[in-house]
């Protein structure tokens, strides 16, 4: 049989609260030391519950695990994309200049075959 954090978090959690839930009894019937029992009982599920969500196996982790990984590859696409459009850019630049640089020399200059 192996240790499964999943199901040992909600049995933590239940414990934590039943234990939460018998201090509330236990100071109602002015028991001051049965309560403590329970708080410190309560406490202690509540950590143990703690310690299972984050350890490598629990739920919190693994969940943290997968969005960073979805994150790493939404920022790699977006990372090809800003690249391409930098490319793009640069190309579209480089269009621009030419037209500038022909537009500069005048209409005389931009005549191609003999003259008469």
């Amino acid at each position: 049989m192996t240790f499964k954090p999943a199901i040992w978090y909600r049995i933590a959690i239940v414990l934590s609260v039943a234990n939460l839930v018998g201090a509330a009894f236990a100071v109602g019937q002015a028991q001051p030391s049965h309560a403590m029992v329970h708080a410190g009982l309560a406490l202690a599920f509540g950590l143990w519950a703690q310690f299972l969500r984050l350890r490598p196996g629990g739920s919190e982790l693994q969940a943290r695990l997968e969005g960073l990984e979805a994150d790493v590859s939404r920022l790699e696409v977006l990372e090809a994309e800003v690249t391409k459009l930098r490319q793009e850019l640069s190309e579209a630049q480089e269009r621009l200049d030419f037209v500038e640089r022909l537009l500069a020399k005048g209409p005389e200059t931009r005549r191609v075959g003999p003259q008469r």
